[in-house]
């Protein structure tokens, strides 16, 4: 120490950096802060409400979409529409809404909602009876909504066990197996992760969604796949539980189990050769080879749909008249003294 100074001339550590904190805080701006405060509040609004709607969709449900004119003429028969892969219960009514001109032509319309906590298709199945008890429903018509095909087909086969027949099948772009999914690397990662006892938490379900979708780009400008990624910060997004289960439901589906056991009803399947998630060709030849004796036809063609695969909200036009075409080729609705009936 130099003469003339003393140990009070030399301020320890904490202080050195407590005066250099002070310093930095002066030079944030009070615009700036305000940002960041605001944008900390919307995402713990955002957790919040997406906690709150997780939990209220814990238990599946059988949603109904109102409509008085086909409960008056239709008061016994009923469409019920299985969601494709990561469909909100939201766009699953928004899908039957698109349909409604057509689908109302022989039935009430319902939506099945999938459980946040998972694939649950023996509660699932429990759930659609006591809607069947409940409404008198003796008419069913299934629509598959890609992925939803197949859980239509084990509902089907898990209804007619009980006694209780399905109508119809109809399957928009529905794989019969993985081998029909034709990009299958992020995919074949969830399943084996999720099986390994790995779940995604729903909060970071956006950052795992941007992943997925730039993996499996495909049809997708870049702009779609960022604001479809930006769709799943939505707390009306699925849970990451819901999809990943929903992928190991696809990765290990075998529907030659069900082929034997689904009575009298009756499979259509469509899609579309432009399709670039699910393979159109093989996965139409394997549905009408192992289901032959319950097939009606694999002939419905949704050319023209933007994208190709599975997208009946967004091309209603494309879809509505190859829905009629099927209902009044195979379901003529029954007729008493030159009239229609309820049925």
């Amino acid at each position: 120490m130099r003469a003339g100074r003393t140990a009070m001339d030399f301020p320890d550590q904490e202080a050195v950096h407590r005066l250099r904190l002070a310093s930095g805080l002066h030079r944030v701006s009070r615009r700036s802060f305000l940002i960041a405060s605001a944008f900390a509040l919307a995402t713990s609004a955002d957790l919040l409400a997406t906690r709150r709607l997780q939990a209220e969709r814990s238990e599946a449900r059988i949603l109904v979409l109102e409509d008085e004119a086909a409960r008056r003429r239709f008061p016994r028969s009923s469409w019920v529409l299985f969601p494709g892969y990561k469909t909100s219960w939201e766009e699953g009514l928004w899908i039957m809404n698109s349909l409604r001109p057509a689908l109302t032509r022989r039935g009430q319309l319902a939506v099945a909602g999938y459980s946040n906590r998972g694939l649950d298709l023996g509660n699932l199945a429990d759930v659609l009876r006591r809607h069947i008890e409940e409404n008198d429903l003796h008419r069913l018509y299934f629509y598959g909504h890609s992925f939803g095909g197949m859980v239509a087909v084990e509902m089907a086969a898990r209804l007619q066990a009980g006694g209780t027949g399905v109508e119809l099948i109809l399957m928009d772009s529905t794989p019969y197996s993985r081998l029909d999914v034709i990009d299958r690397t992020m995919f074949e990662g969830v399943v084996l992760s999720y099986e390994a006892g790995y779940q995604v938490p729903s909060v970071v379900r956006g950052g795992y969604e941007l992943g997925e979708r730039i993996v499996n780009k495909h049809e997708r400008s870049w702009r779609t796949v960022i604001e479809q990624s930006m769709e799943q910060l939505s707390p009306l997004a699925v849970s990451s539980t819901l999809i990943q289960s929903e992928s190991a439901y696809i990765y290990h589906f075998e529907g030659r189990r069900f082929a034997s056991r689904l009575g009298k009803t009756k499979i259509a399947w469509m899609g579309n050769p432009a399709d670039k998630t699910v393979n159109y060709s093989t996965a139409r030849r394997s549905w009408l080879v192992n289901f032959k004796d319950n097939f009606l036809t694999n002939e419905l063609v949704t050319t023209g749909a933007r994208p190709a695969h599975a997208s009946p909200q967004w091309n209603p036009a494309v879809y509505q008249p190859l829905i009629q075409k099927l209902e009044d080729t195979y379901f003529p609705v029954p007729s008493f003294g030159g009239m229609r009936r309820p049925v």
